[in-house]
């Protein structure tokens, strides 16, 4: 399914809509990226083959309704809902489409993304030693990408976002293949990528110096602890966590201030301009927001696409005359506080209900392949990353590592169920009477 050579391109156009998006046609009256071009080149082709998903006719009219009634309201605008229910309604439709043209096959899908990551890695690679020796070509690729800019700060004087706009886009996309990469390190027998390759990406992904990426790391180590048995491995990965923690705490800047101000404003409600790490404002600005309209909307929000109007109205901020301090009101910092901004109860529900029910927890048997609680834990670490601090419903192909997310568990019990069928039908061989 993954040969011949529409095939191949098709699958080349999948991976560049998930990792190139540090390009865009336009900027206004929308960010145009160039994965939304393959949208438009593969999901007619992919409509006229595939049956449409019934599942879409019973989520999509709630939030369609619900986006139509607040426009009444005064609680969204019609411009800013159009614009993300229709780009959260195509871009699930597709990678949706997706899955269906390679026969739900999430481990091959996984697969890629994996060697999509370790390029990825490899570009980053070249930015830090093109950055060391002066090199400017190689380190700075505002030339070639035009929503792209080099990050300055961390430990040697430049952020690595390989081909992302930001350090955070970078340190987001390839989570899950952090989460990989870890696990290879740390057993004899490695999933997909060789020691190597995960030492790379690992090593790359501390130079971002982005909190998502050591986030990130740090749900990965928790991910696994659960999985190899928390009372078992406790003695192991706990000191582990707290090395990492205290590593990243004593070396790494902006990791301090971060931690530090995200804990004092959560606790206090109190900050203060100047002396406050203004990520930590912004984070705890739009969770003010989003707890205040959820008050007023709790059922079903306040609609796609309507947080900065929710923003405008709650902002604790709103009235400072600081430059950046109302930024990501768009998004609201996070995905979990836009959730629960714009589709209440509803969306949010839905979205931690499918979060944790469709987790896979690794089990003993040697006869369950390991692939599957694998892809799952990766994926929930780019989830879980995503819902704390990346607000954006469908950047980076997220709705795609959704689908597998979901898929990824149908298989699974599908598996378990052909294993089951097999020993039911295995033949009873009678025991011989003792003489």
């Amino acid at each position: 399914m993954f040969e011949g050579r529409v095939n191949k391109i098709i699958v080349f156009l999948i991976y560049v809509s998930v990792f190139v998006n540090s390009y865009v046609f336009t900027k206004e009256p929308a960010e145009i990226y160039f994965g939304y071009a393959i949208f438009l080149i593969l999901l007619p082709v992919f409509a006229l083959k595939h049956p449409f998903p019934k599942s879409f006719l019973i989520i999509f009219p709630i939030l369609l309704l619900s986006g139509i009634l607040n426009i009444y309201l005064d609680n969204d605008t019609t411009p800013m809902f159009l614009k993300i229910f229709l780009g959260v309604f195509f871009s699930y439709l597709f990678y949706y489409y997706v899955l269906v043209q390679f026969e739900f096959n999430v481990e091959k899908l996984f697969q890629l993304y994996l060697k999509g990551c370790y390029f990825v890695a490899i570009i980053g690679l070249i930015q830090f030693v093109s950055y060391k020796i002066g090199f400017r070509y190689g380190y700075d690729y505002s030339w070639l990408l035009n929503k792209w800019g080099v990050a300055r700060g961390g430990n040697f004087g430049i952020r690595i976002n390989s081909i992302f706009g930001e350090p955070t886009y970078f340190a987001t996309c390839i989570s899950a293949s952090v989460f990989v990469s870890i696990y290879n390190l740390l057993v004899k027998r490695p999933y997909y990528l060789s020691k190597r390759k995960s030492v790379l990406i690992f090593f790359v992904y501390c130079l971002s110096f982005s909190g998502v990426a050591y986030t990130a790391i740090l749900v990965a180590l928790i991910v696994l602890l659960i999985n190899f048995g928390f009372i078992r491995y406790m003695f192991f990965f706990i000191p582990l966590l707290l090395g990492a923690f205290i590593y990243l705490y004593n070396n790494v800047s902006d990791f301090r201030e971060r931690y530090d101000s995200t804990i004092d404003i959560f606790t206090t409600g109190k900050f203060s301009i100047g002396r406050t790490h203004g990520s930590s404002i912004i984070l705890y600005d739009n969770y003010q927001v989003a707890m205040r309209n959820i008050s007023n909307n709790y059922l079903l929000g306040s609609g796609l696409g309507s947080h900065p109007v929710a923003f405008s109205k709650y902002s604790i901020t709103k009235d400072i005359g600081v430059g950046g301090i109302s930024q990501n009101n768009q998004d609201a910092s996070s995905m979990l506080f836009r959730l629960i901004s714009e589709t209440g109860l509803f969306g949010t529900g839905l979205f931690l209900f499918i979060y944790f029910r469709y987790f896979i927890k690794r089990k003993s048997e040697s006869s369950i392949p390991d692939y599957f609680w694998i892809i799952s834990g990766g994926i929930f670490v780019m989830i879980t990353v995503n819902l704390l601090r990346q607000g954006h419903y469908f950047l980076n192909g997220f709705p795609f590592f959704i689908w597998m997310y979901y898929y990824n568990h149908v298989n699974y019990k599908k598996y378990l169920n052909e294993i089951s069928e097999k020993e039911n039908d295995s033949p009873v061989i009678p025991s011989l009477p003792l003489a």
